[in-house]
């Protein structure tokens, strides 16, 4: 979907609510013209939709933002599982349709990494290309990370993900010096054909709207966003 994307990761913890939280807070404060959405399909656990809710959209329900929540913090088949439920996805897709009629820009977080089950069938990365979703990709900096990065983007590029680019995320405070060993971005492009949009830095306060929106600013914006709205507004005078 063209106004849509999937802001997906390779393992849990990684850093997708941090780059979610940072695009919306771009846009909240360098594009107010462009009205957003934000879609959590599934949730387990409490976690991402109260904090969107929290800090972005007071005002709209928790199940606006997650229409399939479990209250087990487990992959959602075992969760559901807990509950004597089944991973109803046309709830997640009906809601997706509705933001996308409604909203100029949709951000989508997806559960857990690229390769966890959404049900006992189906990856994240099964939903990102059933559903057509522009896709991001975030890598932690950390050692190892190259592997991970090959490993993700051949299970995407198996599952005929759009994937159009990686944003390398400092789960801790790291020196430059580490960032080029652990996660050296001409290697990972050359490896995997797919552009590094950037780096995130370990943020002390994720909530921080200001700082949130800085990160965002400092990220290829263009590789996966319209250019109208993903310009720097430093350079654009947005």
């Amino acid at each position: 979907m063209k106004n849509t994307l999937l802001i997906t990761a390779t393992d849990t913890e990684a850093g997708k609510t941090v780059l979610t939280s940072a695009l919306i807070a771009y846009f909240q404060s360098y594009q107010r013209s462009v009205s957003l959405g934000v879609l959590k399909p599934i949730q387990s656990g409490i976690g991402d939709r109260e904090l969107y809710q929290r800090l972005f959209w007071p005002e709209q329900s928790l199940e606006a933002i997650a229409p399939i929540y479990f209250d087990a913090p487990l992959a959602p088949p075992l969760a559901a599982e807990k509950e004597n439920r089944q991973v109803e996805l046309s709830q997640a897709w009906s809601a997706l349709v509705n933001l996308q009629q409604q909203r100029d820009l949709v951000l989508v977080e997806a559960l857990g990494g690229l390769g966890s089950p959404v049900t006992r069938e189906l990856t994240v990365a099964d939903l990102a290309r059933d559903w057509a979703l522009t896709t991001v990709l975030v890598v932690p900096v950390r050692l190892g990370a190259i592997a991970q990065a090959v490993a993700n983007v051949a299970l995407a590029r198996q599952a005929k993900v759009n994937l159009r680019g990686i944003v390398l995320n400092c789960l801790q405070p790291t020196e430059p010096q580490d960032v080029e060993n652990w996660t050296p971005a001409d290697l990972i492009t050359s490896l995997t054909q797919i552009p590094v949009l950037g780096v995130m830095p370990y943020l002390d306060n994720p909530t921080d709207l200001q700082q949130l929106a800085q990160v965002a600013a400092q990220l290829d914006l263009e590789a996966i966003l319209p250019i109208r709205w993903a310009g720097n507004p430093c350079i654009s005078g947005v």
